[in-house]
């Protein structure tokens, strides 16, 4: 397996907005495989794009806005994910910014061609910088799904 992108989204000052980059700061103590990287992406910008170059596959991590209990954690793969981010009313700043970087990604050629979005429901947007109960317990079950898809991305090289 190529060289792997663990990218944590949200503002740390938000509470739950944060999760993303709760969930990165979480992997970044763990062991993982060679060819990982893990960053603290923050809001998001046109400057991360240049850290897809060269990039095989992509995790992104972020609070997603997808209807269900606070703390689910849900992966949206590939076309799944960016049908997600096309959607016309999008659950978080950061999903409207995420789907711009994509397209900027796809136009120079360097989006990767596998691709996840690991999503937490939040359950409060305000300024704090904690992440609330449920999403403080998702950590490890992020944490744990986020892993497993290394996994099966490095079986499907093999």
């Amino acid at each position: 397996m190529g060289r792997i992108l663990i990218l944590g989204l949200g503002n740390i000052l938000q509470g739950d907005d944060g999760v993303g980059v709760h969930i990165v700061r979480w992997l970044a103590g763990q062991t993982l495989m060679a060819g990982v990287t893990v960053l603290d992406g923050g809001t998001i910008g046109a400057s991360l794009l240049v850290e897809l170059e060269g990039v095989d596959a992509l995790l992104i991590a972020d609070a997603v806005e997808s209807g269900q209990e606070s703390g689910q954690v849900t992966l949206f793969r590939g076309e799944e994910m960016d049908r997600l981010l096309a959607r016309p009313r999008a659950g978080s700043v950061h999903e409207a910014s995420l789907a711009e970087l994509l397209d900027m990604a796809r136009l120079l050629d360097c989006l990767p061609p596998r691709r996840a979005l690991l999503g937490i429901q939040p359950r409060t947007i305000a300024w704090g910088d904690t992440l609330s109960l449920p999403l403080a317990r998702s950590l490890p079950e992020a944490g744990r799904r986020a892993r497993l898809l290394l996994e099966e991305w490095r079986h499907e090289d093999s």
